[in-house]
């Protein structure tokens, strides 16, 4: 497949093979909705705690004796029925992150770059080239390259300028070649690469 690379200024300046192993493959649903689960699983600290009750102070003496007033038997104020009782069944501190191989973690993700790169969602560029931060001019440059909605950007780590530059634009999301990941590519309209750091087989640590 290829894709045109584009200026800054949005125009055409030659065009680019998109490696099938990473933009022409089946896009496998599955795979994609177990991976991006997993994901979000992972992000949650699993800190709630709530006290049973008894973990609640005090409730050791028995409210109102047991026959004779015309209510309801209790043995303790703090059981899960009294305001300031205990919680029944409340949450403890649990792990819940899911298990996920890396080669699920890759095969989704050029899964979901597939799913990109066939409904034209990926755009490839030759260069941001700020020559200092400026995000008024970022913002006209995503729109010279048609950009509507939200958009993943990739960017070299070197590429100071432009992180500055496109870090404070609303719907825009910046990640380094080595953060590409599922969920970013699906919850973003659009992605842009530059030629440099295009996904490939022969970039350095894919097989």
């Amino acid at each position: 497949m290829k894709v045109d690379v584009k200026s800054v200024s949005g125009k055409s300046s030659g065009s680019v093979d998109l490696d099938k192993e990473f933009f022409g493959v089946e896009p496998n649903v599955g795979l994609m909705h177990q991976v991006v689960n997993a994901q979000l699983a992972a992000r949650r600290v699993g800190t709630a705690r709530a006290k049973t009750r008894a973990e609640i102070r005090g409730g050791g003496a028995k409210p109102w004796k047991q026959k004779g007033t015309g209510r309801a038997r209790a043995g303790s104020s703090r059981s899960p029925i009294w305001v300031g009782g205990g919680k029944a069944h409340g949450p403890k501190p649990r792990d819940y992150s899911e298990r996920t191989n890396k080669k699920m973690i890759k095969a989704a993700m050029r899964s979901a770059l597939s799913d990109r790169a066939a409904n034209k969602k990926v755009i490839v560029i030759d260069s941001w080239d700020f020559s200092e931060p400026n995000t008024k001019e970022a913002s006209v440059r995503l729109s010279s390259l048609g950009v509507e909605g939200s958009a993943l950007v990739i960017l070299d780590r070197d590429d100071s300028n432009a992180v500055l530059s496109l870090r404070n634009l609303p719907n825009v999301n910046l990640l380094t070649p080595d953060q590409l990941n599922t969920h970013d590519i699906l919850v973003n309209d659009f992605i842009v690469f530059t030629k440099s750091n295009l996904p490939s087989s022969d970039s350095k640590g894919e097989k």
